[in-house]
């Protein structure tokens, strides 16, 4: 019995080791993002949701390098000092290999050193912020990449739109307080210099105000026909709100935020249709997204989180293609890889061709974007004679 009872432990020694082996043999994928806190949660939702679905197909067809992917994921709650620690968790902890996210942008800014520094990718698959994909000092090696959009390449189409506007006669800018709204204003602020844009007044206001009926006061006292907004998907809802409160609408052009349900249910049906913006897709799908949404549509927050998603399932595919060309899980290699892939790598978004380089580390520019608004709660595709009329040239940024 003693025997029998030794050789019982062993296997069951044996096999725990086994699968602890198995598991550890898996190459790691983190994401670090908000999943739950703020008015942009759905969005890094949804590309987890893409992430995993993608994960899924690859070990399907045999995982990368005869090795299975593995999804870690961390909840930021939108929180700075949170990120950093999930960020630090991830690296040293988990032992991931490449990192996605983050939802909100400001975060990004706050641990971005923490992988340069640890020499780990991060892919970005959902905060837009410019400023996250520059390298930290001018010539250094850069860690972060992104396939998603770029708020700087929003804000050269949006500006180029108000410069080519012959009914614009007068613009405003406005933003919310957080780090993501203040780069956006940044921009829009340079951007407009570009254009010879001449900028009548600037507001700002905090991501949970309810009321910018001042703010808009001030816009409509300088006599603003034209405003430029970047927030998060509430408070552009907010911002329309109070236009109807004291029957203010000028022409509104926001950040891609307003795409997200929270600015749709917010605004209301009849309001929401009045900013104009940009993002990666329509309603309107491919043959192929049809498909990844039959998959996981049931699953997200809202359709119109739907392009995150889209990210995410592109963003791992990518990753997967510069582990394999690396042939290793090292994050130099990796880095390396992705800034000369030498074969395509198919996106359900698109064919991704060489779409980083050693300087540029965005898979996603102006060219892919398309101009939307919301009709009868839907996201449509939207063009006008000034849309028409730009040109490439007309793109400044």
């Amino acid at each position: 019995m003693k025997i029998a009872a030794f050789l019982k432990r062993t296997l069951l020694v044996a096999g725990l080791a086994a699968a602890s082996l198995a598991s550890a043999q898996d190459i790691k994928l983190g994401f670090n993002g908000d999943l739950s806190a703020s008015p942009s949660a759905q969005s890094g939702q949804a590309a987890v949701l893409g992430m995993q679905a993608a994960i899924d197909d690859i070990n399907a067809a045999g995982g990368v390098l005869g090795r299975k992917l593995a999804l870690v994921s961390r909840d930021d709650l939108s929180q700075p000092p949170k990120a950093i620690q999930n960020m630090s968790d991830l690296i040293d902890n988990e032992k991931v290999t490449v990192v996605f996210g983050p939802t909100n942008s400001g975060n990004a800014l706050a641990w971005k050193h923490i992988p340069n520094q640890k020499k780990v990718p991060v892919i970005g698959n959902v905060g837009s912020g410019t400023d996250i994909t520059k390298p930290m000092a001018a010539g250094a090696d850069n860690y972060m990449f992104r396939v998603s959009m770029v708020d700087r390449d929003q804000v050269g189409a949006l500006m180029a739109y108000v410069k080519k506007n012959a009914a614009t006669k007068t613009v405003g800018l406005m933003a919310e307080t957080t780090g993501y709204g203040q780069g956006g204003l940044k921009d829009m602020q340079e951007i407009a210099d570009l254009q010879g844009i001449k900028v009548a007044a600037t507001e700002r206001f905090a991501v949970a105000d309810t009321d910018m009926t001042s703010q808009l006061n001030k816009m409509k006292a300088a006599g603003v026909d034209t405003v430029v907004v970047w927030a998060q998907g509430t408070p552009i809802a907010q911002l329309i709100r109070s236009m109807e409160k004291i029957n203010y609408f000028p022409l509104t052009l926001t950040s891609w935020a307003a795409d997200n349900i929270t600015f749709y249910d917010a605004a209301g049906k009849t309001l929401a249709d009045k900013p104009i913006f940009m993002r990666t897709v329509s309603e309107a799908k491919t043959p192929v997204q049809q498909k990844l949404y039959d998959r996981i549509g049931s699953k997200l927050k809202a359709p119109s989180s739907f392009s995150f998603a889209l990210h995410g399932y592109d963003s791992v595919q990518i990753a997967a293609a510069a582990i394999k060309q690396a042939g290793s899980t090292d994050g130099a290699a990796i880095k390396n890889a992705l800034e000369d892939l030498r074969a395509p790598v198919a996106g359900v978004l698109k064919t991704y061709n060489k779409p980083f380089s050693k300087t540029q580390h965005e898979a996603l520019t102006a060219g892919d974007f398309v101009w939307i608004k919301w009709k009868d709660g839907r996201l449509e595709p939207y063009t006008d004679t000034v849309i028409k009329g730009l040109a490439k040239a007309d793109y400044k940024y």
